[in-house]
Formats: structure tokens, C-alpha cells, sequence
């Protein structure tokens, strides 16, 4: 209750600090040459299509699940169960498998549908342009960033436009998010794989397991305040219409994007619900023994 009611008297402080500093001419005419948005290159991409928006909900969804067991993989201490790799068929090996924690294995088999998912992501982002959306290609990224900022912390929300351009600071968040925090959650979580090779002294040198644990941690940190800080502004900036955006691809005002969403809400819940043994320990089988 303490650590809340400090965060709420910080927020308001910064929102009180923000409309003072609007006050102030020089703050008015920043404000005023740098509007919050970057201009897009020429011939970027207007809108969300289908396959961003499924990549959209994929993502959401193997992240949720990933945090789930990432956490408990990290706070339990007496497993449940085992799993121990069938060693045969195209997935043989000369070593025994090792055997790990059925979290874990739930946690590995997330990570590989994501970096899956996250595969198609990046062929499409390139193939159809919209990388021109979340990329910064002008140093004016950085003054409308701050922008934005001002604007959001005054609770005078910046121009909402994500069908034709983000502004400035959803830039920098979905850049930081796509080509740093995804890639950096990738390389320390495959470090600390079973997966990871044990017989590559310069390989291990130059990416300790100890460097690989202090990313790992932080980066899952830092997707869970991601994700809701951007849930909490989608719905705080105009929740009907940036829910039809990204989730019915219309612009016309309906609904529909507001059910979809509330659809993948419950597929989002009953995955948390059945990431448990009782539902996994079937699936897990098919490719390995379990033991306790």
C-alpha cells in the first residue's frame, strides 16, 4: 500500500510539474515547432494489415505465457515435474539429454514460437515497408520524443494518429522493443539453454552465463512495463478506435475491434489457466518421458 500511494503522489507530481512547465513561452513554442510526430519517408505504409495485426496478438500472447513460466522457472524450487528428451529420430544425440523442469520446457517451447513468430514479423515488416513506421530515420525523432512526453505528462494527450503515423516517443518504444529488448531476451535466454554449446571456451569468454543472467531478468522487467504502459495509453487515448485499428483493421468507428479484443482477452486467460502440468504434462510426452 505504501509503494502505491507513492507512485500515485509521483504521478501526480509529475503531471503538476509538467502543466507548470507548459506555462512558460519557450516550452509553448518548442511545443509548437515540434508537434510530437517525425515525418515518415516517402511511400510509407498507411494502416495495419492482416498480418500485423495477427503478429499483434501472437506476440501478446506467447509473451504472457512466456513471463508466466520465465517467473516460475526463476521461483520455484521443487518442480512439479521432469522432462527429459527422447533421444531419437532427426533429434538424436551422442551426449545423454539433460533433464530439466516441465516449466522449463514450457517456457523453451514458448521461446521457440515466439522467435518463430518473431521470424514472420520480420520478413513481412521488411517485405511490406512498415519498418519505416517503427524505425527513426531523422534526428527530429528525438525533440518530438520529448514532445510527446510533455504532452502525455500534462494529460494533454498528443495527437492520435497510429493508423497513418505513431508519434515520436511510440517510435522510439516499439524500435527499443523490436530490435533491442527481443533480440537481447533471445541471446541471454539462449545462453542459458540447455541448448547452448559447452564445449566453446571462447564462445562462453565472450558471453558469459553470468552477463547472460543480468539481461534476462531486467529484459522481462522491462517487456511487462512495456505492455502496460501501452494498454493503459491505447485505452486512455481513445480505446474504441485504436482497438478497431489494430484489432478489426477499420477506421470507421465500430466496435468490432473492441470484441475481437475481448476475445483474444479470454484465449489470453485460458492459456494462463491451462500453463500447468496437469494440461501440459500430455504434450510434453509426445516428445519426452516425464519423471518427478
Amino acid at each position: 500500500m505504501l509503494t502505491a500511494g507513492a507512485g500515485v503522489a509521483l504521478l501526480v507530481l509529475l503531471v503538476l510539474a509538467a502543466k507548470w512547465l507548459r506555462g512558460f513561452e519557450g516550452v509553448q513554442d518548442f511545443l509548437a515547432e515540434y508537434t510530437g510526430h517525425s515525418a515518415l519517408p516517402e511511400g510509407a505504409p498507411v494502416g495495419l494489415p492482416g498480418w500485423l495485426r495477427w503478429q499483434h496478438f501472437l506476440n501478446g500472447f506467447f509473451l504472457l505465457l512466456m513471463v508466466r513460466t520465465g517467473w516460475l522457472v526463476h521461483t520455484t524450487t521443487r518442480p512439479a515435474a521432469y522432462w527429459t528428451r527422447k533421444n531419437k529420430g532427426l533429434l538424436r544425440t551422442k551426449g545423454a539429454p539433460k533433464k530439466i523442469s516441465l516449466d522449463l520446457w514450457l517456457h523453451l517451447t514458448l521461446d521457440m514460437l515466439w522467435v518463430l513468430n518473431g521470424m514472420v514479423f520480420a520478413v513481412f515488416l521488411l517485405a511490406t515497408g512498415q519498418w519505416m513506421r517503427i524505425v527513426p530515420t531523422s534526428w527530429d525523432i528525438f525533440p518530438n520524443a520529448l514532445s510527446a512526453l510533455l504532452q502525455y505528462a500534462s494529460l494533454e494527450w498528443p495527437l492520435e494518429q497510429g493508423w497513418v503515423n505513431y508519434n515520436a516517443m511510440q517510435v522510439l518504444a516499439y524500435f527499443l522493443t523490436v530490435f533491442i529488448a527481443a533480440p537481447l531476451a533471445l541471446a541471454s535466454g539462449l545462453r542459458m539453454s540447455p541448448a547452448w554449446p559447452k564445449n566453446a571456451p571462447l564462445l562462453n569468454r565472450v558471453f558469459p552465463i553470468g552477463a547472460s543472467r543480468a539481461i534476462h531478468l531486467p529484459v522481462m522487467f522491462y517487456f511487462v512495463g512495456f505492455v502496460v504502459v501501452h494498454v493503459a495509453l491505447v485505452l486512455a487515448t481513445g480505446a474504441v478506435a485504436n482497438l478497431n485499428h489494430m484489432y478489426a483493421g477499420g477506421t470507421d468507428g465500430s466496435w468490432a475491434g473492441v470484441a475481437v479484443f475481448a476475445l483474444s482477452l479470454v484465449l489470453m486467460v485460458a492459456g494462463w489457466f491451462m500453463a500447468r502440468p496437469l494440461f501440459i504434462r500430455p504434450i510434453a510426452s509426445l516428445t519426452g518421458n516425464l519423471s518427478r
